[in-house]
């Protein structure tokens, strides 16, 4: 399954200067496929230890942090050669590690160069920061999300597909194949980006089967809430998570507690959501109050909208058949728009942007507001059907000086009244921002 994670991390072991590379990322999303993968293609063996399976290796860092060796030792274990420039150490999970994670700072300082990569689900949430130090500005970071669409695509053989959607958003033209893309985006909506629920569907392309591994992902993470958090803090980290498919599921999808319980408050709930944020489950997009650069200097902390990191399970906590998702079903049009919105912020999120929304007054409400590289505002309006008339970009327009929108719906390719118009299914192409 090609990930475009593979070429971030050639370019990581092509610098001279590399440091530790640690690649976060919520669990199931592919973190531990991906860099096996990558160290096998790349490198005359690799050294892997899951300090999640076997505990027995956190005894080689419970000593002391010398790397020489930790290597030798590591080497006598694992019964491999660990080589300085051709040997791929992967420390996974490290999280239930906490000394190992410390060790990367003295991997970082050492006069010899071993290429270490080390990954983990939770890790923001599950080390003890007070007992070991966090190697900061000693390692490098990346994250790794649920497949995007594009990568979907790649996934079930049609980067031929992908390639032209490329093409036709460059051109801004219509796309002669729009009819069999959305088809794809559709299915896309049903299955969404984890791993393991695109191979079950490519396996056997029955969606019962995917059902029941997204079902048991979502079942998985709430076991991690359990494991990772007090009983207290679990209890209302589930509750955060039980609800946001219905706070979604709302025309106005600000976050309110609410829907959590009658008189819930904001310094109660603040913590879980903060969790489930760090774990990588959820996405947080804040309110900003003016359209100006910097947007994160005009964020509204307390206003805010919760948002799946997958929009597959954020489909099944809905509850909603497949099948009515992936065939144009008119029974879905309450709920169309919460998995549409869901599917464009997760995309914007894997597209290297941070998304804001911005609203006046409550008479004007753009959906999302985003930084380009080059520093340019742009907003983003979304529509889950071909009805695209809206007076909010306009009013958002009239107030700040912008080079031009973004309107993102069912229909085709175009640009009118300077707004870019890109059907759903090209939303990854906005990586190039």
């Amino acid at each position: 399954m090609e990930r475009k994670m593979s070429k971030k991390l050639q370019e990581w072991k092509n610098d001279k200067n590399k440091m530790p590379l640690i690649i976060y990322g919520a669990r199931q999303v592919g973190k531990t496929y991906t860099i096996l993968t990558f160290g096998k293609e790349h490198y005359k063996n690799v050294a892997y230890i899951n300090f999640e399976d076997n505990s027995e290796m956190a005894k080689i860092f419970e000593q002391d942090l010398e790397i020489e060796r930790i290597i030798k030792e590591l080497s006598v274990k694992l019964g491999i050669t660990i080589f300085e420039e051709d040997t791929l150490i992967f420390f996974d999970e490290i999280q239930s590690c906490e000394r190992a994670l410390t060790s990367l700072k003295y991997f970082a300082e050492s006069s010899m160069k071993y290429n270490v990569i080390a990954a983990g689900s939770l890790l923001g949430i599950a080390v003890n920061r007070q007992k070991y130090s966090f190697p900061v500005g000693k390692v490098k970071m990346l994250t790794l999300y649920p497949l995007d669409f594009e990568e979907f695509l790649w996934a079930l053989d049609r980067k031929d597909l992908a390639n032209l959607i490329r093409e036709a958003f460059s051109n801004n033209k219509e796309f002669s194949l729009h009819t069999l893309a959305n088809e794809y985006y559709r299915l896309y909506l049903a299955i969404g980006g984890m791993p393991r629920a695109i191979l079950e569907y490519k396996e056997k392309e029955d969606m019962d089967f995917v059902t029941a591994i997204l079902k048991d992902i979502n079942n998985s993470y709430i076991a991690d809430m359990a494991k990772y958090a007090t009983p207290t803090e679990t209890t209302k980290i589930i509750a955060v998570y039980n609800i946001i498919s219905a706070q979604l599921a709302k025309e106005n999808k600000k976050f309110q507690y609410k829907l959590i319980k009658s008189g819930a408050r904001a310094y109660e709930y603040e913590t879980a959501i903060n969790w489930l944020n760090a774990s990588g489950i959820i996405i947080q997009c804040t309110k900003v109050k003016e359209g100006k650069l910097p947007l994160s200097a005009f964020i509204e902390p307390e206003s805010f909208k919760l948002y799946m990191s997958d929009v597959g399970l954020l489909c099944n906590k809905f509850g909603i058949p497949p099948n009515i998702v992936i065939v144009e079903n008119d029974n879905l049009n309450n709920f169309k728009g919460a998995l549409t919105e869901n599917y464009v912020c997760s995309s914007l999120i894997q597209c290297g942007l941070i998304p804001y929304y911005w609203e006046s007054n409550g008479k004007a409400e753009v959906d999302f507001i985003i930084q380009d590289k080059l520093g340019n505002i742009i907003p983003i309006e979304v529509k889950s059907s071909i009805h695209t008339r809206s007076k909010s970009l306009n009013i958002f327009k009239s107030l700040y000086k912008i080079p031009y929108s973004i309107r993102i719906s069912s229909k085709n390719f175009g640009f009118e009244n300077n707004i870019k118009c890109i059907p759903l299914y090209s939303v990854f192409c906005l990586d190039t921002l």
